[in-house]
């Protein structure tokens, strides 16, 4: 990959959330960044597939199933509480389908494959440094339960300041464990598909952009 193309994505995710946060702690006009959150969304996701190695059929595949599944999943949760728990959303993330932003299905897709391809960089590091012939299998699994695991934690990070910023809120302010149980249930799974499309594995702007995102979250958990 030129370096061009390696590099001037990260830098561009940078310049979106370090501006984004200090946006919303230190200037007057909080809620225009706030409600800027699609474009900075819709934008990560053009950056993703354009550092892509190879745009293939099972990218876009993928791309298709964790929009469906994110989806069907949060109008599921948010239509009966039965799935995450009780919770609505707010207006920042745009129109909704059955009180879900389409920006759901998007956000979806862009965690869990970020998550996975953080802990297959991990992973693969690990395996050249030790030298070792690990079973296909034994990766898999990595992936998909590692990757879930990741998925999870970034979801800890998001939700208090999800809140905050009005993206959504919870019946009585209260999180509930079940959400997080649900988080991690439907990642392993969408790794799963992930892994059986078998889309080319590491993409170190997808790593980049979890750490970028993450990071963006804890600074406005710790000041907002």
């Amino acid at each position: 990959m030129p370096q061009i193309k390696k590099y001037s994505p990260i830098y561009l995710a940078l310049l979106f959330h370090v501006t984004g946060v200090l946006g919303i702690l230190f200037t007057p006009y909080k809620d225009w960044f706030v409600y800027s959150t699609p474009i900075v969304l819709l934008t990560m996701f053009l950056l993703l597939s354009y550092t892509q190695i190879k745009l293939s059929k099972e990218y876009f595949v993928f791309f298709i199933i964790a929009f469906v599944i994110g989806m069907g999943t949060e109008i599921i949760g948010v239509n009966t509480g039965l799935l995450f728990g009780d919770y609505q959303y707010g207006q920042v993330l745009g129109p909704k389908i059955y009180g879900v932003p389409l920006l759901i299905g998007l956000n979806w897709f862009i965690i869990v494959f970020c998550s996975g391809s953080l802990l297959t960089q991990c992973f693969d590091i690990l395996r050249r440094k030790l030298n070792a012939n690990i079973p296909t299998w034994t990766f898999s699994m990595v992936v998909v339960l590692g990757g879930a695991a990741i998925a999870t934690c970034f979801d800890i990070i998001l939700e208090p300041v999800a809140v905050k910023l009005n993206f959504w809120s919870w019946e009585n302010g209260h999180i509930p464990l079940l959400n997080y149980i649900c988080w991690f249930i439907i990642s392993a799974v969408l790794l799963g598909v992930k892994m059986r499309l078998k889309i080319i594995r590491v993409n170190t702007f997808a790593t980049s952009l979890l750490i970028i995102q993450a990071l963006f979250f804890l600074m406005l958990n710790l000041f907002l």
